[in-house]
């Protein structure tokens, strides 16, 4: 009877210590995104005297942009070379969620924070939500070290604080829960649903606090005008799903020339940074993750004739950006690549049937989710995601079947997510079945 006793209260503290460190993680993650981005707007306001990235790099004279760009660049490479080498990224998030090799140190993680900071605030082509996810993740598995949990809580930990931090980058609460469950634990357990739907709550709740509520590029109202533009929405799927792989094979490209040319940092950082701002004395609108051309381009303010050019360069700056080394996202970006697409193809429908200007925003909510879709292989996550971030009903059904094909055409076409590709280059891979994960390939 002791004994049960004993066990029992053991039961009860690690369950203790399991809460407090959840409730640490998701107030954690919210608390480190928001700082991350009022630091962000306080360097744009009073550097550049801007309210944005786009803004203070348009506000330079074309030979300025290059070399504040090149300075950012090689600086965030600089940082990164700082203590020990280290190969950790985004792919070790999701081997640590899904196989329990829980690796993540959050020393190194706060220093490839940093260098991602730097290279976000000088302008570079990256996510923010590439750091937020990865200090998110991190956070999670020092605190399940620290209150020495097991394994298995450990890596709920993790995968609880990766999906806060994509909710308070995103201010997405259920489509951050999907992206976790589709990308990375691959399974719809209560062990996991429930921690995950925790922490996303918790985060969603502090960020709409701090920072404001509501879809972060405004709501939008979608609508159809013919029988004939859903077969066109479905031609966006296909479209979406091509556009997308030339993306990720260009940022292949990109990284295997860059390592070829300058593997050591800071001089691939400063490649990448010279290539960016290149691109940005012709283009300017390539600076940053691509928030604040998206807007415009939803607002129907980006004219017809900018959509293709600034399509190519945000695919070369984000390339370039990515090959450099310096950690960062890539999510946005191809947000904005998918928005480009859709508008142009609504412009493009606009010749054969009446397609109002105002409807061209609904053209690119669908080619947002189409191409993202096809970029990470969850259908379900960025069919939610572009749900809530548009905040109308309507765009609903369109989703599920753009989100679908578009998944389906990126298969067929033999490409794997940009995650996957992370965890092929470092010898890992795995496929999910109904009978469950079977780890396919492992060797250095």
């Amino acid at each position: 009877m002791a004994l049960r006793t004993d066990t029992t209260h053991r039961s009860l503290a690690a369950s203790s210590r399991y809460v407090a460190a959840l409730a640490v993680v998701a107030i954690g993650s919210a608390v480190f995104s928001v700082s991350f981005r009022a630091l962000l707007a306080a360097t744009y306001a009073s550097v550049f005297h801007a309210p944005n990235v786009v803004a203070a790099i348009t506000s330079l004279p074309p030979p300025m942009r290059i070399v504040v760009l090149l300075t950012g660049a090689m600086l965030a490479g600089l940082v990164s070379r700082i203590g020990r080498p280290s190969r950790q990224n985004v792919s070790n998030v999701m081997e640590a969620v899904a196989l329990g090799n829980v690796r993540l140190s959050l020393r190194t993680t706060v220093r490839r924070v940093t260098s991602s900071w730097i290279a976000i605030a000088a302008g570079l082509s990256i996510g923010r939500e590439g750091p937020l996810i990865e200090f998110g993740g991190s956070l999670g598995a020092a605190a399940g070290r620290v209150t020495r949990l097991p394994v298995r809580w450990t890596r709920v930990l993790v995968a609880a604080g990766t999906a806060a931090g994509f909710a308070a980058a995103y201010n997405t609460p259920f489509a951050a829960a999907l992206f976790v469950l589709e990308t990375m634990v691959g399974i719809a357990a209560l062990e996991a649903i429930i921690p995950i739907l925790a922490a996303v709550a918790v985060a969603a709740a502090l960020t709409r606090a701090l920072a404001g509520a509501g879809p972060i590029y405004g709501a939008r109202a979608f609508t159809t005008t013919s029988v004939e533009e859903l077969v066109s929405f479905l031609a966006i799927a296909i479209a979406g799903a091509g556009v997308a792989t030339l993306f990720k094979r260009a940022l292949a490209s990109f990284e295997r020339a860059f390592t070829r040319w300058a593997p050591q940092q800071p001089w691939r950082a400063a490649i990448g940074g010279l290539v960016v701002g290149t691109v940005a004395t012709v283009v300017p609108q390539v600076a940053g993750n691509g928030y604040e051309p998206l807007n415009q381009l939803l607002d129907g303010s980006v004219e017809m004739r900018l959509l293709m050019p600034l399509l190519l360069a945000k695919v070369v700056a984000t390339s370039a950006s990515v090959g450099s080394g310096i950690p960062g996202g890539v999510f946005t970006p191809f947000l904005l690549v998918g928005g480009l697409m859709g508008a142009a193809w609504g412009h493009a429908t606009s010749l054969v049937w009446d397609v109002p200007a105002s409807h061209i925003g609904s053209y690119a909510l669908l080619g947002m989710a189409a191409t993202t879709a096809a970029s990470i292989h969850a259908p379900l996550t960025a069919a939610v995601l572009i749900f809530e971030l548009s905040g109308d009903y309507a765009i609903a059904l369109p989703l599920l079947a753009v989100t679908s094909l578009a998944t389906m055409t990126s298969r067929a076409l033999g490409t794997v997510s940009v995650y996957e590709a992370e965890l092929h280059r470092r010898g890992l891979a795995w496929r999910l079945t109904l009978e469950g994960r079977h780890v396919a390939k492992r060797s250095r």
